[in-house]
């Protein structure tokens, strides 16, 4: 996949590593040159795919570090805010408190870990907002209910991993933009991981109205690397750095550069946005034949974990259950002999055989949980892939049920 997207930008004709620890984009030396032409290129080209400007794009190492990035940079900016306020004329900003961040509770670890760590340290307040048992969705009054004076930070991803539900961001912007207009504190800020969507589905960061937007490079064909879009970082956004050092990426982000990753980002970013409708109709024409051939193979045994009146969902994602005592999905994917998938997000790999939590909040029966596969089709997955899964579902549920 990292050699696909290299490919297209020649650089596999320098794949010699001599070459790339010289490629420092901060050098005047030649390579250095190219180095930043490659950099300033693909920042162009991920700006592009997410509808902004290339200077609202900061380079991170993936998605996680993105994700940090962004809540402690609310607490952070909350924190000054409140002490320059203190400073001026005794006016408080309507602060009283900590900072309060609000948040789905079907967010990635990388957004929920961090929230949590940040109450358990006394740093934040931080709010999670069920969502609905009858749509998958949070709700945008549900979310906006949740406001208070000290509220700096919404974060609400913009596609579920596991189910692949499409959330309400862009309502949710429209309505916390009306609530900053009445507020004389200070105004609450948006984030939005579009990890999941990207690659799947359009994705534009002025369209939704979000302060920041997390992209990641791995869940489009690019190399594991990522990026977080911001409305005017350092000017009409705040962002705090929490790395120190050679002033890389305007200070937001320093350390030296991963050109050879940062190029593959780029490329893959291009291919997004030049054939972003032929991957989405591929992926959905491929994902209901699959949903059709499970049904016509297992019939009154199969459940749909993602199928909820009024959502719309990402193209490619297939939440499934496998009805039957001995069909849970971690043994049935351990018995099969070519599918390759999980039973949730593949960094819960190690949760145990505990049904998913994103489930069991969907309002999934936890004994249908148990038995969920989570099957993601892609822009090379071919109808006569998905006759081979589905076979070696059908032969492994007979496995399993033989040995009841």
């Amino acid at each position: 996949m990292i050699l696909n997207a290299l490919a297209h930008t020649g650089l596999t004709q320098h794949m010699k590593c001599e070459c790339f620890c010289l490629m420092n984009s901060i050098s005047n030396y030649i390579a250095g040159a190219k180095a930043k032409a490659m950099i300033n290129q693909s920042r162009e080209n991920v700006a592009r795919m997410v509808g902004g400007k290339a200077e609202d794009i900061i380079f991170t190492s993936g998605g996680t570090e993105a994700n940090n990035l962004v809540l402690h940079t609310a607490v952070e900016h909350f924190r000054r805010s409140c002490r320059a306020a203190e400073q001026g004329e005794g006016h408080q900003n309507g602060s009283n408190g900590l900072p309060h961040i609000i948040a789905s509770n079907v967010e990635h670890d990388s957004v929920k870990l961090v929230a949590e760590h940040l109450r358990r340290d006394g740093k934040a307040d931080v709010t999670f907002v069920p969502v609905s048992k009858v749509t998958a969705r949070v709700e945008v009054e549900d979310v906006i209910a949740e406001v208070r004076p000290n509220t700096c930070l919404i974060s609400v991803m913009l596609a579920n991993n596991e189910t692949g539900v499409i959330m309400p961001v862009q309502e949710i912007c429209q309505r916390v933009r009306s609530l900053n207009k009445q507020r004389e504190q200070l105004r609450v800020l948006v984030h939005t991981d579009a990890a999941q969507a990207l690659g799947k589905i359009r994705v534009d960061a002025c369209e939704l109205g979000v302060d920041y937007l997390t992209i990641v490079g791995h869940k489009f064909y690019a190399p594991r690397i990522g990026a977080l879009y911001v409305n005017g970082p350092g000017t009409r956004t705040p962002l705090c750095p929490m790395l120190f050092g050679g002033g890389q990426e305007r200070n937001f982000r320093p350390g030296t550069e991963n050109t050879p990753m940062i190029a593959g980002l780029g490329k893959a970013a291009e291919l997004v946005t030049s054939n972003l409708s032929e991957y989405e109709s591929h992926m959905r024409s491929t994902k209901l034949y699959l949903e059709e051939r499970l049904k016509a193979v297992f019939i009154d045994k199969i459940h749909f974990n993602n199928h909820y009146p009024g959502s719309d969902i990402l193209p490619n994602t297939c939440n499934v259950s496998i009805l039957g005592p001995t069909l849970q999905g971690w043994r049935v994917l351990s018995n099969c002999t070519r599918l390759l998938a999980s039973v949730g997000a593949a960094c819960h790999s190690d949760s145990g055989n505990r049904p998913s939590h994103i489930l069991l909040s969907c309002g999934v029966p936890s004994e249908v949980a148990a038995n969920a596969l989570r099957l993601s089709v892609g822009r090379g997955t071919t109808k006569a892939d998905v006759d081979a899964v589905v076979e070696d579902l059908r032969d492994t549920v007979r496995l399993l049920e033989g040995m009841d």
